[in-house]
Protein backbone atom coordinates (compact mmCIF):
# COMPACT_ATOMS: atom_id res chain seq x y z
CA UNK A 1 0.00 0.00 0.00
CA UNK A 2 1.43 3.56 -0.86
CA UNK A 3 1.68 6.19 1.46
CA UNK A 4 -0.68 8.72 0.21
CA UNK A 5 -1.04 12.12 1.75
CA UNK A 6 -2.13 14.82 -0.33
CA UNK A 7 -0.19 18.89 0.25
CA UNK A 8 -1.68 21.69 -1.70
CA UNK A 9 1.13 24.09 -3.16
CA UNK A 10 -1.73 27.26 -4.51
CA UNK A 11 -0.34 30.19 -7.47
CA UNK A 12 -2.34 33.18 -8.66
CA UNK A 13 -0.53 32.19 -12.09
CA UNK A 14 1.51 29.56 -13.73
CA UNK A 15 2.55 28.64 -17.66
CA UNK A 16 1.53 25.32 -16.33
CA UNK A 17 0.56 23.50 -13.31
CA UNK A 18 2.18 20.18 -15.03
CA UNK A 19 5.50 22.09 -15.52
CA UNK A 20 5.28 23.39 -11.77
CA UNK A 21 4.96 19.89 -10.11
CA UNK A 22 7.66 18.48 -12.62
CA UNK A 23 9.83 20.94 -11.06
CA UNK A 24 8.70 19.86 -7.46
CA UNK A 25 9.33 16.66 -8.38
CA UNK A 26 12.64 16.80 -9.36
CA UNK A 27 13.76 19.03 -6.55
CA UNK A 28 12.06 16.37 -4.44
CA UNK A 29 8.67 16.90 -3.48
CA UNK A 30 6.77 13.72 -1.84
CA UNK A 31 3.76 11.78 -3.70
CA UNK A 32 0.43 13.63 -3.20
CA UNK A 33 2.11 16.96 -3.64
CA UNK A 34 -0.81 18.83 -5.71
CA UNK A 35 -0.16 22.30 -7.65
CA UNK A 36 -3.29 24.59 -8.20
CA UNK A 37 -2.90 27.92 -10.16
CA UNK A 38 -5.90 30.54 -10.56
CA UNK A 39 -4.64 30.57 -13.94
CA UNK A 40 -2.52 28.65 -16.51
CA UNK A 41 -0.60 30.87 -19.37
CA UNK A 42 0.33 27.73 -21.51
CA UNK A 43 -1.21 25.07 -20.32
CA UNK A 44 -1.37 21.92 -22.47
CA UNK A 45 -3.87 18.90 -22.93
CA UNK A 46 -3.23 15.56 -25.09
CA UNK A 47 -1.79 15.44 -28.34
CA UNK A 48 0.10 18.68 -27.63
CA UNK A 49 -2.93 21.03 -27.92
CA UNK A 50 -3.42 24.23 -25.65
CA UNK A 51 -5.68 24.26 -22.86
CA UNK A 52 -7.64 27.41 -22.59
CA UNK A 53 -6.79 28.36 -19.02
CA UNK A 54 -8.09 31.86 -18.10
CA UNK A 55 -8.01 33.15 -14.89
CA UNK A 56 -10.79 32.00 -11.77
CA UNK A 57 -12.74 30.14 -14.29
CA UNK A 58 -11.79 26.46 -14.28
CA UNK A 59 -9.63 23.98 -11.56
CA UNK A 60 -6.28 23.57 -12.92
CA UNK A 61 -4.28 20.87 -11.03
CA UNK A 62 -1.64 18.68 -10.94
CA UNK A 63 -0.70 15.66 -8.92
CA UNK A 64 2.89 14.01 -8.08
CA UNK A 65 3.02 10.44 -8.06
CA UNK A 66 5.37 8.14 -7.49
CA UNK A 67 3.92 4.96 -8.15
CA UNK A 68 5.87 1.57 -6.50
CA UNK A 69 4.15 -1.10 -9.20
CA UNK A 70 5.06 -2.53 -12.37
CA UNK A 71 5.73 0.42 -15.02
CA UNK A 72 3.83 -1.51 -17.30
CA UNK A 73 0.68 -0.62 -14.87
CA UNK A 74 1.06 2.99 -14.99
CA UNK A 75 -0.83 3.25 -17.95
CA UNK A 76 -3.93 3.33 -16.03
CA UNK A 77 -2.79 6.02 -14.04
CA UNK A 78 -4.78 7.74 -16.70
CA UNK A 79 -7.66 5.86 -16.42
CA UNK A 80 -7.61 6.21 -12.76
CA UNK A 81 -7.23 10.25 -13.11
CA UNK A 82 -10.43 10.10 -15.63
CA UNK A 83 -12.31 7.82 -12.54
CA UNK A 84 -11.85 10.48 -10.03
CA UNK A 85 -12.72 13.41 -11.82
CA UNK A 86 -15.89 11.92 -12.97
CA UNK A 87 -16.85 10.84 -9.18
CA UNK A 88 -15.86 14.36 -7.98
CA UNK A 89 -18.12 16.15 -10.63
CA UNK A 90 -20.75 13.69 -9.16
CA UNK A 91 -19.89 14.02 -5.43
CA UNK A 92 -19.40 17.61 -5.43
CA UNK A 93 -21.86 19.34 -8.36
CA UNK A 94 -24.62 16.16 -8.57
CA UNK A 95 -22.93 16.41 -12.76
CA UNK A 96 -23.31 13.08 -14.51
CA UNK A 97 -20.42 12.71 -17.01
CA UNK A 98 -19.07 9.87 -19.88
CA UNK A 99 -15.46 9.01 -20.00
CA UNK A 100 -14.14 9.05 -23.32
CA UNK A 101 -11.29 6.85 -23.95
CA UNK A 102 -8.67 7.27 -22.17
CA UNK A 103 -9.44 10.00 -20.23
CA UNK A 104 -11.61 12.74 -21.34
CA UNK A 105 -14.66 13.72 -19.26
CA UNK A 106 -17.58 14.40 -21.14
CA UNK A 107 -21.32 15.84 -20.54
CA UNK A 108 -23.49 15.54 -23.27
CA UNK A 109 -20.58 14.37 -25.29
CA UNK A 110 -19.19 18.43 -24.71
CA UNK A 111 -15.55 18.05 -23.25
CA UNK A 112 -15.42 19.30 -19.78
CA UNK A 113 -12.07 17.67 -18.27
CA UNK A 114 -9.30 17.37 -19.20
CA UNK A 115 -6.51 15.01 -18.16
CA UNK A 116 -2.68 14.94 -18.96
CA UNK A 117 0.29 12.05 -17.86
CA UNK A 118 4.03 12.88 -17.41
CA UNK A 119 6.74 10.72 -16.82
CA UNK A 120 9.42 12.66 -15.12
CA UNK A 121 12.80 11.67 -14.22
CA UNK A 122 14.03 12.52 -10.19
CA UNK A 123 16.85 11.86 -8.72
CA UNK A 124 14.39 9.92 -5.97
CA UNK A 125 13.44 8.10 -9.56
CA UNK A 126 10.66 7.74 -11.88
CA UNK A 127 7.65 9.94 -11.07
CA UNK A 128 4.09 10.59 -13.13
CA UNK A 129 2.71 14.21 -12.88
CA UNK A 130 -1.12 13.87 -13.61
CA UNK A 131 -2.01 17.01 -14.86
CA UNK A 132 -6.44 17.98 -14.65
CA UNK A 133 -7.98 20.72 -16.29
CA UNK A 134 -11.89 21.13 -14.89
CA UNK A 135 -13.99 23.77 -16.87
CA UNK A 136 -15.74 25.05 -13.93
CA UNK A 137 -17.71 28.70 -15.08
CA UNK A 138 -18.99 29.63 -18.63
CA UNK A 139 -16.28 32.07 -18.68
CA UNK A 140 -13.69 29.51 -18.79
CA UNK A 141 -14.49 28.75 -22.93
CA UNK A 142 -14.20 31.32 -25.36
CA UNK A 143 -17.24 31.17 -27.76
CA UNK A 144 -15.32 29.48 -30.74
CA UNK A 145 -15.36 26.31 -28.24
CA UNK A 146 -18.85 26.03 -27.01
CA UNK A 147 -19.63 23.51 -29.75
CA UNK A 148 -17.27 20.91 -28.58
CA UNK A 149 -16.88 21.83 -24.61
CA UNK A 150 -18.99 22.72 -21.88
CA UNK A 151 -18.55 23.92 -17.89
CA UNK A 152 -19.76 22.69 -14.48
CA UNK A 153 -21.80 25.98 -14.28
CA UNK A 154 -23.01 25.58 -18.19
CA UNK A 155 -24.17 21.94 -17.61
CA UNK A 156 -25.31 21.97 -14.21
CA UNK A 157 -27.27 25.57 -14.48
CA UNK A 158 -25.33 27.08 -11.13
CA UNK A 159 -21.85 28.31 -10.33
CA UNK A 160 -19.62 26.04 -8.68
CA UNK A 161 -17.49 25.89 -5.44
CA UNK A 162 -13.74 25.54 -6.71
CA UNK A 163 -13.15 24.56 -3.07
CA UNK A 164 -15.73 22.05 -2.73
CA UNK A 165 -14.50 20.65 -6.27
CA UNK A 166 -11.05 20.71 -5.47
CA UNK A 167 -11.74 18.41 -2.12
CA UNK A 168 -13.75 15.83 -3.77
CA UNK A 169 -11.24 15.45 -6.62
CA UNK A 170 -8.50 14.78 -4.26
CA UNK A 171 -10.28 12.42 -1.84
CA UNK A 172 -11.27 10.51 -5.18
CA UNK A 173 -7.34 10.48 -6.35
CA UNK A 174 -6.36 9.14 -2.62
CA UNK A 175 -9.26 6.37 -2.59
CA UNK A 176 -8.75 5.24 -6.55
CA UNK A 177 -4.73 5.34 -5.97
CA UNK A 178 -5.10 3.26 -3.28
CA UNK A 179 -6.87 0.80 -5.23
CA UNK A 180 -4.90 0.78 -7.76
CA UNK A 181 -1.70 -0.22 -5.74
CA UNK A 182 -3.87 -3.64 -4.12
CA UNK A 183 -2.61 -6.73 -5.35
CA UNK A 184 -5.94 -7.09 -7.82
CA UNK A 185 -5.87 -3.09 -8.51
CA UNK A 186 -5.63 -3.02 -11.99
CA UNK A 187 -8.93 -5.46 -12.64
CA UNK A 188 -10.67 -3.31 -10.05
CA UNK A 189 -9.59 0.30 -11.99
CA UNK A 190 -10.54 -1.36 -15.10
CA UNK A 191 -14.16 -2.88 -13.87
CA UNK A 192 -14.54 1.10 -12.37
CA UNK A 193 -13.67 2.83 -15.63
CA UNK A 194 -15.70 0.24 -17.81
CA UNK A 195 -18.97 1.15 -14.95
CA UNK A 196 -18.36 4.92 -15.80
CA UNK A 197 -17.82 4.90 -19.36
CA UNK A 198 -20.07 4.58 -22.73
CA UNK A 199 -16.87 3.90 -24.40
CA UNK A 200 -16.12 0.45 -22.91
CA UNK A 201 -18.13 -1.71 -24.64
CA UNK A 202 -20.12 -1.51 -27.84
CA UNK A 203 -19.73 1.72 -28.66
CA UNK A 204 -18.73 2.38 -32.70
CA UNK A 205 -16.18 4.99 -33.28
CA UNK A 206 -14.04 6.28 -35.49
CA UNK A 207 -9.98 6.07 -34.34
CA UNK A 208 -7.48 8.86 -35.41
CA UNK A 209 -3.90 7.44 -35.16
CA UNK A 210 -1.01 9.12 -36.34
CA UNK A 211 -1.04 7.34 -40.36
CA UNK A 212 -4.85 6.19 -40.66
CA UNK A 213 -7.98 6.59 -39.53
CA UNK A 214 -10.74 3.70 -39.45
CA UNK A 215 -13.96 2.62 -37.93
CA UNK A 216 -14.87 -0.01 -35.50
CA UNK A 217 -16.79 -1.16 -31.88
CA UNK A 218 -15.37 -0.83 -29.00
CA UNK A 219 -15.01 -4.43 -27.01
CA UNK A 220 -13.60 -3.40 -23.40
CA UNK A 221 -10.17 -2.73 -22.82
CA UNK A 222 -6.86 -4.63 -22.21
CA UNK A 223 -5.22 -5.29 -19.05
CA UNK A 224 -3.07 -1.76 -19.05
CA UNK A 225 -6.05 0.05 -20.76
CA UNK A 226 -5.60 -0.31 -24.24
CA UNK A 227 -8.88 -0.25 -26.03
CA UNK A 228 -9.93 -3.36 -27.97
CA UNK A 229 -12.15 -2.38 -31.30
CA UNK A 230 -13.83 -4.87 -33.70
CA UNK A 231 -13.77 -4.18 -37.02
CA UNK A 232 -15.39 -6.45 -39.81
CA UNK A 233 -12.14 -8.36 -40.08
CA UNK A 234 -10.36 -8.54 -36.52
CA UNK A 235 -9.83 -7.11 -32.86
CA UNK A 236 -7.87 -4.06 -33.00
CA UNK A 237 -5.66 -2.55 -29.84
CA UNK A 238 -5.85 0.80 -29.89
CA UNK A 239 -2.92 2.10 -27.12
CA UNK A 240 -2.19 5.41 -28.75
CA UNK A 241 -4.55 8.20 -30.91
CA UNK A 242 -7.65 9.83 -30.43
CA UNK A 243 -11.33 7.98 -30.76
CA UNK A 244 -14.74 9.67 -31.55
CA UNK A 245 -18.46 8.22 -31.36
CA UNK A 246 -20.14 8.16 -34.59
CA UNK A 247 -23.76 8.35 -34.24
CA UNK A 248 -25.76 5.67 -35.95
CA UNK A 249 -27.43 6.72 -38.96
CA UNK A 250 -30.86 6.25 -38.89
CA UNK A 251 -33.20 5.56 -42.47
CA UNK A 252 -36.75 5.53 -42.61
CA UNK A 253 -38.36 3.09 -44.94
CA UNK A 254 -41.00 4.25 -47.20
CA UNK A 255 -43.97 1.29 -48.40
Amino acid sequence: MSEFTPQILRFESLPSTNLEAAIQAIEGAPEGLCIVASEQTAGRGRLQRHWVSPKDAGLYFSIIVRPKFEQKVWPLLTLMAAIAAHDALLDACALETDIKWPNDILVNDKKICGILAETVETPRGRAVVLGMGINLTKGSLPPELETVATSVEAAGKQKPQLEIVLEALVRALVSNYEVLNQGDGPDEIIRAWCARSSYGEGKLIRVNGSDESWVGTTRGLERDGALRVETDREIRVVRAGDVTAIRPVCSVLSE
